[in-house]
């Protein structure tokens, strides 16, 4: 007799975007691009790295404080402070965690139950469904419309009511890019207030911005009190790997959060939370140096991406493109998103992102593709020739 599972873990499927990079660590060989999983082929800052060694050749090398260590913490408080002049309790309102998406489930079980619901912007990052229903609670999506990923407030208010319980808001988005403007986290932040429901944000491009202002939801008025900000390391210090990021809360929802921490992962590798400390500390310079660095690779990339007959808009934040590939698919004549990123993959070496696995409906995405271009100048410089290769003729057949 097979072992029984549980429903909630029928209730979806393994990541797409980590399977695609599984797929091309077996199929897209030594001349191949992986533009599907968001992390960087270059190096981390080495004054990070640095920290991180030096903590543990001074034996930082057991648990930290559970809900991180006061190093870091203390970092994060003034880091906050420094770029948004609000200045969180490292006591009471900052709980580390194993990577952002730690969090973001630390913070759904903490402050939802069973029968809940969670509202989501669709197109989504592809963890947050899963988040809800192991939280217990029922996912309910809102539709972003393209092509400018433009939110309607009539379609958000309706989606509120007297189950809400959270929102969850990723901005800058992934997978889109867009950075959400203030007026719309002003709509979010009157039916949060309306209804009583805790918005909890994603922002872990947030120096990603290019165009537009990266705002946070709390420091709208009225949503200190009633929003769990989430952000992290991996992103803006090139790090994926090391599983670093934090959630501020107000007191009372930190104290429920740092309770399902406690018991799901215990705590953040202890040495690699005093590089992350030593990080925050960078100049202002960094990131402005950062954002400059992928506003160019983006459009460069995007040039490229618009060139080979795929059509997307220009994503304002985050490193990601995410392009409408209905000309390919009819040249080269494929039924979906799916069949044509497993066949980039195989048979090209370019991993990229159905965009499928971005909503709900698999159908809605089924003419969208994914690219990362958070990569090496060579690394960008193979994926425009593997692109060139595919570009489809006038006559609508492929020339590779």
């Amino acid at each position: 007799m097979p072992i029984r599972t549980s429903q909630k873990a029928a209730q979806f499927q393994e990541s797409v975007i980590r399977e695609m990079t599984r797929l091309f660590l077996a199929h897209g060989g030594p001349d191949g691009v992986n533009l599907a999983q968001g992390f960087p082929d270059f190096p981390a800052p080495e004054a990070m790295k640095e920290a991180a060694c030096a903590a543990i050749r001074a034996d930082i090398n057991q648990y930290a404080i559970t809900w991180g260590a006061k190093s870091l913490r203390e970092a994060i408080t003034a880091k906050t402070e420094r770029h948004y002049g609000a200045r969180p309790d490292p006591e009471r309102e900052i709980t580390v965690a194993c990577g952002a998406t730690e969090a973001m489930m630390a913070a759904l079980l903490a402050l939802t139950d069973p029968g809940d619901e969670v509202i989501v912007f669709e197109p989504f990052y592809e963890n947050y469904g899963p988040d809800a229903v192991l939280s217990g609670a029922t996912p309910r999506f809102v539709r972003l419309h393209a092509p400018t990923w433009r939110l309607d407030p009539e379609e958000l208010a309706t989606a509120f009511n007297e189950k809400t319980r959270a929102i969850i808001v990723n901005t800058p988005h992934n997978p889109t890019g867009k950075v959400f403007s203030i007026e719309e986290l002003g709509w979010i932040a009157a039916l949060c207030q309306k209804w009583d429901v805790v918005a909890i944000t994603d922002e872990i491009y947030e120096h990603l911005v290019y165009e537009g202002t990266h705002h946070r939801l709390a420091d709208i008025d009225g949503m200190a009190e009633r929003t769990v900000t989430i952000t992290g390391l991996s992103k803006t210090y090139s790090a994926t790997g090391w599983r670093i990021g934090w959630l501020i809360a107000p007191p009372e929802a930190t104290v429920a959060i740092r309770r399902v921490h406690d018991f799901l992962t215990v705590g953040a590798a202890a040495p690699l939370q005093e590089g992350a400390a030593m990080a925050l500390g960078f100049p202002d310079s960094y990131y402005a140096e950062l954002a400059a660095k992928y506003k160019e690779k983006r459009d460069s990339f995007l040039k490229v991406v618009r060139d080979v007959g795929l059509v997307a808009e220009t994503p304002p934040g985050a490193y990601y493109i995410l392009a409408d590939a209905s000309r390919w698919l009819e040249a080269f004549g494929l039924p979906d998103d799916q069949a044509l990123a497993q066949w980039l993959v195989r048979e090209r070496g370019l991993a990229v992102v159905p965009g499928s696995s971005f909503f709900k409906n698999r159908a809605d995405g089924a003419r969208l593709i994914r690219f990362c271009y958070c990569k090496k100048p060579e690394t960008l410089e193979r994926a425009t020739e593997l692109l060139r290769s595919l570009q489809p003729s006038e006559r609508g057949v492929g020339r590779a």
